[in-house]
């Protein structure tokens, strides 16, 4: 192990001036999408926020969320909410997808993602939403395991599809109906 001494750039005198970034403007805060905002609610599933990373977690049976402001905008948000609360769906008192083998076996770990990011578009499209995401390291390799799972299996994504179809629609029944809205009012 190695001792370095540091020192603010403040406390330096004559360093070139590309030391001395100006620092970013704080952007405006983004505006939430309400619509989006009372789906997910509607879903009831426990949605945490904080940290750096998104994921549901089937032990403790929540999703987490990297807090609101950490996205680009609000669409990007809700398109990681919605893949997310997609994986939220397997659970056997919901739609019932085994996830036994999601962290044992990368082809069901490929198909379980590629439900979700189906599902994540389907209800994009839903609430009216087009994300524009930012691309992400991750990515590359998502992409390479889908192609994997698709070359193997012609009908991969027929059955990811209706997958993902069957996790959309459990989420739609979970929301109140035109009439238990006006009663709600």
């Amino acid at each position: 192990m190695k001792a370095y001494t540091t020192f603010n750039v403040a406390q330096i005198d004559g360093l070139p001036e590309r030391y001395y970034a100006k620092a970013e403007p704080v952007r405006d805060p983004i505006e939430r999408i309400e619509q989006a905002d009372r789906f997910f609610a509607n879903t009831g599933a426990v949605i945490r926020h904080g940290g750096d990373r998104a994921y549901y977690s089937p032990s403790s049976d929540h999703i987490q969320m990297p807090p609101f402001q950490t996205f680009r905008d609000a669409a990007s948000f809700v398109a990681v909410l919605s893949h997310e609360v997609t994986h939220w769906t397997a659970a056997s008192h919901r739609v019932n997808r085994d996830l036994s083998r999601y962290a044992k076996d990368r082809s069901e770990r490929a198909r379980e993602e590629l439900i979700a990011e189906l599902g994540s578009c389907f209800l994009c499209a839903d609430l009216g939403i087009v994300p524009e995401l930012e691309p992400r390291p991750d990515h590359a390799s998502y992409l390479d395991s889908w192609l994997k799972v698709l070359a193997d299996d012609k009908r991969a994504i027929f059955s990811a599809a209706a997958h993902a179809q069957r996790a959309v629609a459990f989420l739609h029944g979970l929301q109140p109906t035109a009439s238990e809205d006006r009663e709600a009012a």
